[in-house]
């Protein structure tokens, strides 16, 4: 408990992780239907072609868009069940990836709610990478600048080698 009376636990890496996908992805999905109330967009998309990009809407496209989207989406779940180490490269290599693609889309773009909207997903795609870079060894979560607070406590749980077990150290457990 904190001094005012509020609890206020830490959270753990991976579900900041996994919010954080989720939370470009709604950024993401919005931007993308926001942009069916402009005409250039929706004249474009019953002519069968992609405004700005020159591109014909076919099987093809249709495959790569999904590929594309269905990367973010699986983070969400990959960011919950990979081992440290892989979900760590994993979620710094796919975030800044996907940051510079959002940041080349914006270039000749000048609607604001998209330039709006894509800083913001750059944004959560950046808090992404370095959350995931300063994922500390005991698996507690830096603060939002780095923070360390309740240094000292020690590690709580040993880890088995399993995704989500642990087991109580020795000295912890309750004597009989």
């Amino acid at each position: 408990m904190t001094a005012h009376g509020y609890s206020d636990e830490r959270v753990n890496v991976k579900v900041v992780l996994a919010a954080s996908w989720v939370a470009m992805l709604f950024v993401f999905a919005y931007v993308d239907i926001l942009a069916f109330f402009r005409a250039d967009v929706l004249n474009a998309a019953l002519d069968g072609k992609v405004k700005g990009l020159g591109v014909g809407v076919n099987q093809v496209f249709l495959v790569a868009s999904l590929i594309y989207v269905l990367i973010p989406i699986l983070m969400v779940v990959l960011s919950l069940l990979l081992r440290a180490p892989v979900n760590r490269f994993v979620n710094v290599a796919i975030s800044l990836v996907y940051a510079s693609t959002v940041a080349v889309s914006c270039i000749g773009e000048t609607w604001a709610y998209y330039l709006a909207g894509s800083l913001v997903e750059i944004l959560l795609l950046l808090f992404i990478a370095a959350t995931a870079l300063r994922w500390r060894r005991d698996d507690r979560p830096a603060g939002i600048l780095g923070a360390t607070e309740g240094r000292g406590r020690g590690v709580d749980r040993m880890r088995t080698g399993f995704v989500g077990e642990t087991e109580t150290p020795t000295h912890e457990r309750a004597k009989p």
